[in-house]
């Protein structure tokens, strides 16, 4: 077995849906389209993320002259179907809640389908395969249909034959998904919105951090990506040897990502900024990127930023104690 094998079965894990920011939305040919407010300010988002729950806390206020009825859209994580990334479908379990004003709002799950930035939902669905390609669902809706239009597919570059035995086939789009809500801002009254709902979390049984894994020449691109997506320095390096006292224990991470930057879809910079990470237990390491972190309890550590235009998404690393097999 190959090290890159052996390194790719050691780090599989479920699909991680991220946590996403509030963005205005029009509904269009193909789904949801994310649109630039001019009229709407986010005076304030307080944002909670951890691995059991994640809350935020808005507030909006329209600035302009007359009330403002628009689709507003919390997207989720692109995912990016293929060989090695079988599906799962999140989105019946996250248990999303939004309240406006106190009171909760009616939501809309959508689902589109891209393929090399061209929209092929319609053309999976008048094959009747699922746009979220859940592994059995999928597998079995392929299998099922004739095989000129199974070759069709192929063709087209939407499947292909896994080259297992029996014959079994790998999706090649991209999954889109967001929870879109029609909502009314009234002028010049400050409007509370809150979600909450709780995270899927992916990760690793054993992290890429592992010094054998981490100092491995062929693993080195792995490792910088790695290490620039959580901004993970040294000291938390030295942190995480620490904790493996034994050649044959490992350390489990669990990777948390909110879609954050689609907050500048609103006008101006959010006007107060504060993002609270909790790493759950005393025991274990996190790592994500942020400046001016502060630690305000034994597991919690909070950011704070005034007239904040977000430039990249949130990525939380949480390394949990060894654990030998």
């Amino acid at each position: 077995m190959s090290r890159r094998f052996a390194f790719a079965v050691l780090l599989a894990a479920v699909a991680t849906p991220a946590l996403a920011n509030d963005s205005t939305a029009e509904l269009g040919l193909g789904g949801l389209t994310l649109t630039k407010s001019d009229a709407i300010v986010m005076q304030s988002e307080d944002l909670f993320i951890s691995e059991e729950k994640v809350t935020v806390d808005y507030v909006f206020l329209n600035t302009s002259s007359a009330d403002i009825e628009t689709v507003v859209a919390f997207p989720l994580p692109d995912i990016e179907n293929g060989i090695e990334k079988p599906a799962y479908d999140f989105t019946g379990e996250l248990g999303f809640r939004t309240l406006v004003d106190g009171r909760p709002a009616d939501l809309t799950l959508t689902q589109t389908a891209v393929l090399r930035g061209r929209d092929v939902t319609e053309r999976l669905k008048a094959a009747k395969i699922p746009l979220m390609p859940i592994w059995e669902k999928f597998d079995a809706a392929v299998k099922a249909l004739p095989p000129a239009e199974r070759k069709a597919l192929i063709a087209e570059g939407l499947i292909m034959d896994d080259g297992s035995t029996p014959p079994s086939w790998a999706p090649l789009w991209t999954t889109k998904t967001a929870v879109s809500r029609t909502q009314v801002f009234p002028a010049g009254r400050p409007v509370k919105v809150s979600h909450a709902y709780k995270p899927f979390v992916g990760g690793s049984v054993g992290s890429i951090l592992k010094k054998d894994l981490r100092t491995a020449k062929d693993l080195a691109g792995e490792v910088a990506a790695y290490r620039a997506k959580f901004c993970i320095d040294d000291d938390f390096v030295r942190g995480f040897d620490a904790g493996v006292t034994k050649k044959d224990s490992y350390r489990p991470d669990l990777w948390i990502a909110y879609v954050l930057t689609s907050g500048a879809n609103w006008k101006g910079p959010i006007g107060d900024f504060r993002m609270v990470i909790d790493k759950g237990d005393p025991k274990n390491l996190v790592s994500f990127c942020g400046t001016g972190v502060k630690k305000i309890a034994p597991t919690r550590f909070e950011v704070r930023y005034q007239n904040f235009t977000p430039k990249r998404d949130v990525n939380v690393l949480i390394v949990k104690p060894a654990i030998t097999y």
